[in-house]
């Protein structure tokens, strides 16, 4: 009987132990893989960002999808323009206009067409992207806005039940950079 009760107790330590370890274990590996996941979102969301500001650099405005921003980028040229000259010194202005291709440019600064509009850690999900016109102070502006619900590349960590391992986390979350009521391409992450 006493050996009995010695193995049930042995038998109780051991689950309660693991049960210990596996209570910890499990907020350190959300918070480990939110921020590899996050990280990656939002460095995939500043390259859409400087594609969406190269887009307007070439054409006056922001892209509606990612296929005319694509189409764009690959096949449009930023000019250059250099002024020659110095008026306050009476000279002759001579302005000079130089072409330097779209792509090759974002190329240099790591934005990759190909994988712009794919939301990493998804299953070729694609982020949400949007662009408009807006009186903003009496101006018609041209605004975008490009973002991804944080569920959609959370894995098995979108379930509301790792909110209680950080009282900020919302699984529901609209990450995105961009405001569609105002001029801003500030990220909300």
């Amino acid at each position: 009987m006493r050996i009995g009760i010695n193995i049930l107790l042995v038998i109780i330590i051991a689950v309660l132990a693991y049960l210990l370890v596996d209570s910890i274990r499990e907020p350190i590996e959300f918070q480990a893989e939110r921020k590899v996941r996050e990280d990656a979102v939002t460095a995939r969301l500043d390259k859409v960002r400087i594609a969406q500001e190269s887009f307007r650099d070439i054409t006056g405005r922001f892209a509606h999808n990612f296929d005319t921003l694509q189409q764009v980028l690959e096949t449009e040229n930023f000019s250059i323009i250099s002024i020659l000259g110095n008026k306050d010194a009476d000279e002759e202005i001579v302005y000079d206009t130089t072409f330097v291709s779209a792509k090759d440019s974002i190329v240099k600064l790591g934005v990759y067409l190909d994988s712009l509009p794919f939301v990493p850690y998804t299953n070729n999900e694609r982020f949400e992207i949007q662009a408009d016109t807006l009186t903003y102070q009496a101006t018609l502006v041209y605004v975008t806005e490009v973002g991804v619900n944080r569920n959609k590349y959370m894995g098995q960590y979108a379930d509301p039940k790792y909110k209680r391992y950080d009282d900020t986390y919302d699984p529901n979350k609209f990450i995105k950079f961009g405001d569609m009521t105002k001029p801003s391409l500030a990220g909300n992450w």
